[in-house]
């Protein structure tokens, strides 16, 4: 039975969804309070009490999440991304992402400092986790045959907060190579628990789907395989910056109750809908827990 808060909380999340999809455009109080059906003399109190920040606050960072993440990982004019950020001048985007991140936007695609961006969105998302928050059942869960993937692999070793800077290497390599996201999926494999890894022992996999030999190169991408077999399928639709949610569902409740049993390779995830190519709230990633 749904309750007055979770009716009151899915109003919010219809205004969440209206800004992600729109972000480039303007976005009135009149308009969101309308999207939520409350009343505008009170709905920037109302989004201020249960988000923690004020909406202008917050549609600001949607705005420069999206933005941060088009100068790491897409390459796109930076004249572009400061428009569809709705700053008129790219001095004004400028100014605003420096005061933000401390960085310049040009700086921040040579070289971004990951702690300070993680920092900047610490409200944003712990507040965005706890509205958009999924609850999983094991209707949600698929037993599915998963195919044996050759995959060009690049491995992240060390801090998770330095991710980041992997990723980029990455897309760097498939763009040099031809592997677009479109033509290869790509997949992660999750070797290690951050929780209870100490960082330099972290590592994630990289890898993009591909029949081809992978050539010497100084990136320290190689060949690879994600064996195929049978799968504990959980689909993830929404932010896949953490998947622990998801990953400790399948482990702290599914698996117990399935009476299945895992077999000897990594739990790992396929990225189907990106961001900042689709909303936020529209990105999916498939989870898949590898059983015997």
């Amino acid at each position: 039975m749904t309750t007055a808060t979770e009716r009151y909380h899915e109003r919010l999340r219809r205004v969440l969804e209206r800004i992600d999809r729109h972000a480039d455009q303007v976005l009135s109080l009149e308009t969101l309070s309308s999207v939520a059906a409350f009343s505008k003399f009170h709905f920037h109190r109302q989004f201020t009490a249960v988000m923690g920040l004020p909406l202008h606050r917050y549609i600001q960072l949607v705005r420069m999440k999206r933005a941060s993440w088009r100068l790491a990982f897409r390459g796109q004019a930076v004249v572009d991304i400061a428009m569809d950020a709705g700053y008129e001048t790219p001095d004004a985007f400028a100014r605003a992402f420096r005061q933000q991140f401390g960085q310049t936007p040009t700086g921040f695609r040579k070289d971004p400092d990951w702690d300070s961006w993680l920092e900047a969105f610490t409200t944003y998302n712990h507040a965005r986790a706890e509205l958009m928050k999924t609850s999983y059942t094991a209707d949600d869960v698929t037993i599915v045959q998963a195919p044996e993937t050759p995959v060009a692999v690049m491995t992240h070793r060390g801090d998770p907060a330095r991710l980041g800077q992997t990723i980029q290497r990455f897309i760097a390599w498939r763009k040099s190579t031809g592997l677009h996201p479109r033509s290869s999926a790509t997949f992660n494999v999750f070797h290690t628990d951050p929780r209870s890894t100490a960082p330099e022992e972290f590592r994630l996999d990289l890898c993009a789907a591909t029949d081809r030999a992978v050539a010497p190169n100084d990136a320290g991408v190689e060949n690879g395989l994600i064996p195929g077999g049978r799968c504990a399928r959980l689909r993830v639709t929404g932010s896949s910056d953490d998947l622990e949610a998801p990953a400790l569902y399948l482990y702290r409740h599914w698996l117990p109750a399935s009476g299945e049993e895992t077999r000897d390779f990594p739990i790992y995830c396929e990225r189907v809908r990106f961001f900042p190519d689709v909303p936020e709230h529209e990105a999916i990633t498939d989870l898949y827990l590898p059983l015997r």
